[in-house]
């Protein structure tokens, strides 16, 4: 067995329920680009919610205000949750724990439902270019966002995603707003 496949069993007997969640439930150990992955599934949760308790044509604040809370609430509970996750991984800021990527990409999704969107089409759109604009703060990180990745362990994986997110939550709102009905 490799090493890292040892040391990572080790993890998951030491801290299966902050390694757990950490990965977003496993998401996180897609072999290629698991941010993407961790986001792509924050995506997916998100609109299936808002499809379940939302129709496109009308706008909500109550959704908005729930998946902004959410994201916050992950950004929150994750600084602990991360910390023991990457302690028992072994490492400052594993790319298998993606957790942060589920809170930032959830406030980047946050302005969808405050407009009403004429087709489906329009409304995808607006998805999209939350999850592409979120992974662009992410990965590029500007400004000060950057800096924040050194604070000490969970807080230093949180605190950039949830910024990024707020970020991409404007430029979210700016497309919402042009492409809404």
């Amino acid at each position: 067995m490799a090493e890292s496949t040892l040391s990572l069993s080790r993890a998951f007997r030491e801290r299966p329920i902050a390694i757990l969640l950490s990965t977003g439930l496993g998401v996180g150990f897609v072999p290629v680009a698991p941010g993407t992955a961790g986001s792509l599934l924050a995506l997916v949760v998100a609109a299936g919610a808002l499809a379940l308790f939302h129709r496109l044509h009308e706008p909500s604040m109550a959704a908005a205000v729930g998946l902004l809370a959410s994201g916050l609430l992950v950004g929150a509970i994750g600084v602990p949750v991360t910390t023991r996750a990457s302690r028992a991984m072994g490492g400052k800021d594993p790319a298998a724990i993606v957790l942060d990527e589920v809170s930032g990409q959830w406030i980047a999704c946050a302005p969808i439902p405050l407009f009403a969107y004429a087709s489906a089409g329009r409304a995808a759109l607006v998805w999209l270019v939350a999850f592409l604009v979120f992974r662009l703060f992410d990965v590029w990180k500007p400004g000060a966002i950057h800096r924040l990745q050194d604070l000490p362990e969970g807080l230093g994986i949180m605190v950039d995603d949830v910024l990024a997110g707020a970020l991409a939550a404007g430029v979210t709102l700016l497309v919402g707003k042009a492409l809404s009905a």
